[in-house]
């Protein structure tokens, strides 16, 4: 293996131990990351840290990015492992996926839906991955639109200026997808990780003692609030 090589993969191992610790300083600490803590619980003298990340954002923007990318890979494949022909169905196991992850990781979802950092601004990088989950959800409904299977909400539910951003937000990301069902989706978005956060931030661990049951019976009425059909029925073997 050439110098060079040898240097990248050192390097390479270098920043994934730096996000390592700096995970654990997210469980322990919240968002509130310190470069100078992270070099100390690594034995690296302070001014080392920065030939890796040269401020606190940046470290903050690759963990964002890995949280991201991780939640956006689970509803995903929850998604692709799901029946296709099944849109309520491929629903459920996105949103179920998009929870089982921020449980398993409580952290990183603080970080990415918790409270803003002070004095931090994502960069645009993390636009895309923040998309993924939300894209996996409008992609259902738009198969959903195609096949027939869902029938859009009237136009006229809309208020005017609502109706006009959601146009510019349907033309710009959401090509061919109604507006009606777009505001239906967003509201069934916003409700899923509202929901995510108040379990997981505790406010509704006391008077829900059955969050499994709870959370299904909710996402089985965002379901029907996009209009997703019921499963389809499996023909019984004589």
């Amino acid at each position: 293996m050439s110098a060079p090589s040898i240097r990248a993969r050192v390097r390479a191992e270098m920043i994934g131990e730096i996000k390592a610790v700096a995970r654990r300083h997210l469980a322990t600490d919240g968002a509130n990351l310190s470069l100078r803590a992270v070099a100390r619980d690594m034995g690296m003298v302070s001014s080392a840290i920065y030939r890796y990340f040269p401020s606190r954002d940046d470290l903050l923007t690759a963990l964002i990015l890995e949280a991201y990318d991780a939640l956006g890979d689970a509803v995903e494949a929850a998604d692709a492992a799901a029946d296709p022909r099944d849109p309520r169905g491929r629903w459920h196991a996105v949103c179920r996926a998009a929870r089982a992850w921020a449980l398993a990781h409580p952290a990183e979802y603080a970080l990415l839906y918790g409270t803003p950092v002070p004095g931090y601004a994502a960069p645009d990088a993390t636009v895309g991955p923040a998309q993924r989950p939300p894209l996996a959800l409008v992609g259902i409904l738009r198969d959903g639109l195609a096949t027939g299977a869902i029938t859009p909400p009237p136009a006229e539910e809309l208020p005017a200026p609502v109706r006009a951003d959601l146009a510019e937000l349907a033309e710009a990301f959401f090509p061919g997808l109604p507006e009606a069902l777009l505001a239906r989706g967003m509201a069934a978005w916003t409700q899923l990780f509202g929901l995510i956060s108040f379990e997981l931030f505790g406010r509704i661990n006391r008077s829900m003692a059955h969050r499994d049951a709870y959370f299904d019976h909710q996402i089985r009425l965002m379901a029907d609030l996009v209009g997703l059909p019921a499963r389809p029925q499996v023909p019984s073997e004589e």
